[in-house]
């Protein structure tokens, strides 16, 4: 208690800056056994340092402390590989969803100063932002501290303590594998096919939506169409450039979340490779990063997106079924005593997306093989050129990531599995089928 009133004391009499700075290094170095003593006494003083009226001089010196120290634990994020999904992500992973809101207060606020912000290189960076700007994070009124207090109703200790936990995160980051913008000539193709990918999410936002499976696989073909074609197109248009004429694969990152995240990182790796694209999952991090060619990248995303969903509503479906006696509900196992299982339980739900990705590898892996041959398609130049991708895509990726190694996941749950491939075979692809 003794050292508590010692950096109240250290407020009025030291540069705020240095106290604030201070208190981080101390909750930055705590072993991890130490760690919620050191957060504790570091809010302290970041709540004496900041308390007062928001007008207040004290708290304003005190809020200009604490965002330049945030700034830079910001960008020291962006040279060490991450990027703003990324961050919130790992907020919200490590720490809690709150967290996860005051990274977005920190990323924007640094957004708004940045001298030279990566999202005017970076149309897949300037996404983020705004994703995380449409949620309304702090605007800059008032201060940082008081703005978060009354967002999640923390009186002002907690909400230090949530700050101070958040920066100790951040400060703790390893470096990762950075994923390079788009040349100029990627982001140009981003930027054009803007509106065709506009038109292709909103195909399968009504495929995921409607009650018809006739209309589901009329949109769904549609939107797969579109992705095949433009893909191919891009791909004879390189062809046809030379090797001078075409950018090279990219890479991006697509987040995994808890639950079931390997067997969802299972169902991205399907998708990928579908659409000659290859996934390298991080499980501890949560996301994986997907090599390939721009096009072939957009493609991953949505499909990815969309078979997600549609698992999680099969899933949704078979859980309200699972109390009508059908053998999926609660009732009595083998040993007498009550079972709590089925369609609600773990077990189930992971063989059930496990066996729901091998089979949806399966069929994308058919429906990319008939819209490779199709008749319409100049195969004597489209092969060769398909080909090569796939070479410059592996070769990225073993220089990405040099060290990988594989997992193997087992469904343990038979009804689960037998649901999830059942859920796969009536899942919307598109495309030939």
């Amino acid at each position: 208690m003794g050292e508590l009133k010692g950096e109240a004391a250290d407020v009025a009499e030291n540069d705020v800056a240095d106290v604030i700075e201070r208190a981080y290094l101390r909750a930055l170095n705590a072993a991890d056994a130490d760690a919620e003593d050191a957060v504790d006494l570091s809010a302290s003083a970041l709540a004496a340092a900041g308390s007062g009226p928001a007008a207040s001089g004290a708290a304003s010196a005190a809020n200009d402390a604490l965002l330049a120290l945030t700034d830079r634990l910001v960008r020291s994020c962006w040279t060490r590989g991450w990027q703003p999904a990324d961050v919130v992500r790992i907020a919200r992973r490590r720490l809690t969803d709150g967290h996860a809101r005051l990274a977005a207060d920190l990323i924007t606020a640094e957004a708004r100063t940045a001298p030279a912000a990566a999202a005017s290189k970076d149309p897949r960076w300037a996404a983020q932002l705004a994703e995380l700007a449409a949620a309304g994070p702090w605007n800059g009124d008032g201060t940082l501290l008081a703005a978060h207090g009354r967002r999640e109703r923390l009186d002002g200790f907690s909400a230090a303590v949530s700050v101070m936990e958040l920066l100790r995160l951040l400060g703790r980051l390893p470096r990762i594998t950075p994923v390079a913008a788009p040349t100029a000539a990627c982001a140009a193709a981003h930027r054009h096919a803007a509106p065709l990918l506009g038109r292709i999410r909103a195909l399968l936002a009504k495929a995921e939506s409607t009650d018809f499976p006739e209309e589901a696989e009329a949109l769904s073909s549609k939107a797969q169409q579109l992705m095949a074609r433009h893909s191919i197109d891009e791909a004879l248009i390189a062809s046809d450039a030379g090797a001078g004429g075409s950018d090279g694969p990219g890479a991006c990152r697509i987040g995994i979340d808890q639950p079931y995240e390997g067997a969802k990182a299972l169902l991205l790796d399907a998708v990928a490779a579908a659409n000659r694209c290859q996934a390298v999952w991080a499980g501890d991090v949560g996301f994986s990063t997907v090599v390939g060619f721009e096009p072939d990248l957009e493609a991953v995303e949505l499909l990815y997106t969309s078979l997600l969903v549609q698992a999680d509503a099969a899933m949704l479906r078979t859980a309200k079924g699972a109390g009508n006696g059908s053998g999926n509900g609660s009732g009595k196992g083998r040993n007498g005593k009550a079972r709590h299982g089925g369609s609600r339980s773990k077990d189930f739900r992971q063989s059930f997306l496990i066996a729901y990705a091998g089979r949806i590898r399966e069929r994308l892996a058919d429906a990319t093989e008939q819209a490779t041959h199709a008749p319409d398609l100049p195969a004597e130049r489209l092969l060769p050129a398909l080909a090569a991708r796939d070479v410059a895509v592996r070769d990225t990726t073993t220089r990405m990531f040099p060290t990988t190694t594989s997992h193997r996941l087992k469904g343990r749950d038979h009804e689960g599995w037998t649901h999830g491939t059942e859920a796969a075979d009536r899942a919307v692809l598109g495309g030939r089928q």
